[in-house]
Order: C-alpha cells, then sequence, then structure tokens
C-alpha cells in the first residue's frame, strides 16, 4: 500500500519539497508561470496570466523598448528633475554671487567687479583683442539683483519642460548655442553696447518651445504672444538689448529644429542610431553657422576699427 503524498516506499520515503531559487531556506509549492522555477510569495508578483517572479519581470524592463520624447529623450517615471536647469540657475546665481562680492554691490555689481570687467559683451574688445570668452560668459552676468531674478525666474519656468523634452545634453546645446546666438546678433547690430545677462538663452529656450510646440501639431501662438510682448518691451524701454534677445531666439529655435525635423527630411529612416546622428549634424551645423556669423562680425569690426 502506497501514499501519494509521501512517495512510496520503494522511493526511499518521502521527496523533498521545491525551495524558493532566491531563498533556498524557503520550501514553496509555487513557481513563476514564465520560467517555472520555485519560487516563494515574496518573490512572486501578480501577471496577467499566472505570476511572474522577479527575475522575470526585471529580464521583462531590460528587454522592453525605452519610451521616449519626440527629441528621443528617454521619458523618465515619476517626477523626474531637470537637473540641467537647476545647475544653470545655479551657475548664474553663483557668478552674481562673485561679481556682487567684488564690487561690494547686490545693485551696481558691474562696478568694481574685475569678472564682470573680462566677461561682458562689448563687441569692439573683442575684434581687437580676440577676448572671445565674453561671448559665452557674458550670457552668465547680471545688471543687479532684479535683472538676476527675472532671467532665473524665467530659466526656472521656461527650462523644466524644455528640458524634459529634449533631454538633458541636447537641452544644454541648445541654451548654450543659443546664448551664441544672442551675443552673434549683438556683434552684428549693437556693436557699441556693453551687454550681459541670459535673456539671449532664455529667448532661446523661448524658440525651443515654439519649434517643440509645432513638432508636436500644436499652436505656437502662446509663445510667441510673449515673444512679441517683450519685443515691445525691449523697444520702449532703454537699456534693454533687442538685438541679443531676437538673436538668441532665432538661434535656439534653429537648433531646435535642426534636433526635430532633420532626421525626418534627411532621410534618416527608422534607426534611432541614424535619427540621433543625423539631429546632432544638424544641431552642430547651426552651431557653426552661427560662430561663422559671429567671425563674419568680427572682420567687419576689425576693418571699421583699423585693426
Amino acid at each position: 500500500m502506497t501514499n501519494p503524498g509521501w512517495g512510496s516506499a520503494a522511493e526511499g520515503g518521502p521527496q523533498p519539497q521545491p525551495r524558493c531559487v532566491r531563498h533556498p531556506d524557503r520550501p514553496t509549492l509555487l513557481a513563476c508561470s514564465r520560467c517555472g522555477r520555485p519560487a516563494c510569495p515574496e518573490c512572486l508578483r501578480p501577471a496577467s496570466v499566472g505570476q511572474h517572479c522577479v527575475d522575470c519581470l526585471a529580464a521583462a524592463e531590460r528587454s522592453a523598448p525605452q519610451a521616449r520624447t519626440i527629441a528621443g529623450a528617454p521619458v523618465r517615471s515619476g517626477r523626474p528633475t531637470p537637473v540641467v536647469t537647476y545647475v544653470l540657475v545655479a551657475l548664474n546665481v553663483l557668478v552674481f554671487a562673485v561679481t556682487a562680492a567684488q564690487s561690494g554691490s547686490v545693485t551696481t555689481n558691474e562696478q568694481g567687479s574685475a569678472l564682470f570687467l573680462d566677461w561682458a559683451l562689448w563687441p569692439p574688445i573683442i575684434a581687437a583683442h580676440g577676448e572671445y570668452i565674453r561671448l559665452l560668459g557674458s550670457g552668465f552676468l547680471h545688471f543687479g539683483l532684479l535683472h538676476l531674478a527675472v532671467n532665473m525666474f524665467a530659466l526656472w519656468v521656461i527650462g523644466r519642460d524644455t528640458e524634459l523634452v529634449l533631454g538633458r545634453l541636447r537641452y544644454l546645446s541648445v541654451y548654450l548655442v543659443s546664448i551664441l546666438g544672442g551675443s552673434a546678433a549683438v556683434m552684428l547690430m549693437e556693436t557699441r553696447a556693453v551687454t550681459a545677462g541670459a535673456s539671449g538663452a532664455v529667448f532661446g529656450l523661448l524658440g525651443a518651445q515654439a519649434i517643440i510646440l509645432l513638432r508636436l501639431r500644436r499652436s505656437p501662438a502662446p509663445v510667441l504672444m510673449i515673444v512679441g510682448l517683450n519685443v515691445i518691451i525691449s523697444i520702449t524701454i532703454p537699456g534693454i538689448s533687442l538685438w541679443g534677445h531676437l538673436g538668441g531666439f532665432i538661434a535656439g529655435g534653429a537648433a531646435t529644429a535642426a534636433l526635430l525635423y532633420a532626421p525626418q527630411y534627411l532621410g534618416a529612416g527608422d534607426s534611432r542610431e541614424r535619427i540621433v546622428r543625423t539631429g546632432w549634424l544638424a544641431l552642430s551645423t547651426v552651431g557653426l553657422v552661427t560662430l561663422l556669423v559671429i567671425v563674419l562680425a568680427v572682420l567687419r569690426l576689425r576693418a571699421q576699427l583699423g585693426v
């Protein structure tokens, strides 16, 4: 006579109960419906069919396609942190703190600050002495605390969403190209003015948002209204660099359009590698054109100055 629950006498007594593959000290009668390995309740998760072990779930997540934005940036779960935007705000604040400490004032920090003197965008000195650090450095300087606060608030509001759509590296590239675009416009159109501020980059992000909305087939009218209002303010209030704003807007919009539209119109196809490569090549072209405009402006200024 035999007992099916304990095995037959010929088999040498009761059979050992299976044990969890992740916890060998835990006997279990459960198993993963995907790989069939025994697993304890702690290592199993409900699935549409049966239950899957945590190892199978992890493997499925690794093999699943990564959700991406229209720019190819990975979609981050939860509440993603716009790291680059916060770093840029911190850098602007840090540079302002240095100029304020050097000048001993938060309202007239441009006076008596060696850093401000070395980085402010003044076209004649760039043309005459080749101080090209001013083309980028001026985008991190601000005339007083109010100027800084307005630009940093705008960067915080506009930059966060733009960074999440473009991705960190693309976003930073668009930001820097926007600064150069604003500097290029000043070099061409405001040759006698001393300018500084992140507003050229902020306008570049507005241009980026307009292109993103077009790519999503939504109206860019709200962004264009903000730009139009700021153009009116720039014209009516003295001391605001209209061309720095417009140059940043055009450069930022062109850089973003290169990322979002160039792969489609240049026949990159469905290959993600080709799409990414084409987008970066197009963005690099925008950057090179911006630098070419700066070179032409420098040559023109040198001719005017007789250098």
